[in-house]
């Protein structure tokens, strides 16, 4: 039996006999003789063995068409194509045509965490490298830090990190180091005097040491909060009602002096802290207007009484000196008349007699 191939540009024939191959057609016509099989294969297209390569490769011609990838169980391989970016090849042997198009091939290394070998960003975003890839990003009012195996290896900066995805353990804690509050609300307290209250507390904190904070400290955040609220019961329980409410102002100071040390070690700065509120019971309120009202009332019955006194001296004083000056009797003589005179609107006289001399006996002596 005789069949006529055609074996067009860029393209190659192979040909078998019981499953061998004994030859490799290329750009050409073609006469086969005998029960042969040729398999044509496209040079512009990744070629696909259809037996096992490396028998394949023994032959000597075919070999020398074709560019083999191996890539190891830890390995991956970026493959280009024109300088463009074609794909990911897994473990295996992958065979290209040469010649064609001009194919470029990155090997990296899975073993490792670090992304050690020249890959730009965007790869690592590619659909095709996502699965390869493990992705952490840092923000910028944050610190990081990187962990392996649950040992400590650095501190991250801000910004996106990458790292090879494969069996090694990485957890990356971050924390952020902007100013925060605390609030440590409805502590009911008692006062030296037994007196009960309620008082919301809040402190402002910065962390400066990561290490401290994330490492040495586990829920750095509770311990400030249980040592502030130790604190605030100490100090609160070593005043009376009266010397906390005179000492609202200050207790902030006195507590953190109490707990810098405790801070420091938290890896902590305290920037500000108070007392927002101090909330008393129904009863003690009544009790404490009372009071307000009773002080109120005793300083207005003080000032009257000075008030009083005061008026009382001078009308003294002003009797004094009229005793002793017959001239200022007559002014303040004088001044009541000419009071009286404006509260009288009209002068009516009857009878007969003097008029000028009776007016006289009643404004002048």
């Amino acid at each position: 039996m005789i069949k006529r191939i055609k074996i067009e540009a860029y393209q190659v024939g192979l040909l078998f006999e019981n499953r061998k191959l004994i030859k490799v057609l290329e750009e050409g016509l073609h006469w086969i003789f005998g029960d042969k099989n040729v398999m044509i294969y496209d040079m512009n297209a990744i070629f696909h063995a259809p037996f096992e390569l490396n028998i394949l490769l023994q032959n000597e011609v075919l070999a020398s068409m074709l560019e083999v990838v191996e890539v190891a169980d830890n390995e991956i391989v970026l493959h280009f194509v024109n300088g463009n970016f074609k794909g990911t090849l897994t473990p295996g042997r992958h065979p290209f045509w040469k010649g064609i198009v001009k194919n470029e091939f990155k090997k990296a290394d899975l073993s490792k965490i670090e992304i050690t070998e020249n890959i730009p960003v965007n790869l690592l975003e590619h659909n095709q490298l996502k699965y390869f890839v493990r992705k952490f990003i840092v923000a910028s009012n944050d610190k990081a830090l990187l962990f392996v195996n649950g040992t400590f290896v650095k501190e991250l900066k801000s910004g996106t990190h990458y790292f090879w995805n494969n069996s090694i353990t990485i957890e990356v804690k971050t924390i952020d180091v902007r100013q925060q509050q605390v609030e440590i609300s409805g502590q009911e307290l008692l006062t030296k005097d037994k007196a009960g209250l309620r008082i919301n507390f809040f402190v402002r904190y910065q962390v400066v040491n990561i290490m401290k904070a994330l490492v040495d400290n586990k829920d750095f955040e509770k311990q400030l909060y249980v040592a502030m609220q130790l604190a605030l019961r100490a100090f609160v329980g070593g005043l009376t009602l009266d010397e906390l409410l005179a000492k609202k102002d200050t207790i902030a100071e006195a507590i953190l002096a109490e707990v810098t040390t405790k801070i420091e070690d938290l890896g902590l700065t305290i920037s500000d802290a108070g007392i927002r509120d101090v909330i008393l019971p129904g009863d003690m309120k009544e009790i404490m207007n009372q009071v307000l009202v009773a002080e109120k009332k005793a300083q207005a019955n003080s000032i009257m009484r000075r008030e009083e006194t005061a008026s009382t001296r001078s009308l003294l004083n002003t009797a004094k000196l009229m005793e002793e000056n017959e001239m200022l009797w007559k002014l303040k003589e004088m001044e009541y008349v000419e009071k009286i005179a404006d509260k009288i609107g009209e002068i009516t006289i009857s009878g007969s007699g003097n008029v000028i001399g009776q007016l006289k006996e009643i404004f002048v002596k």
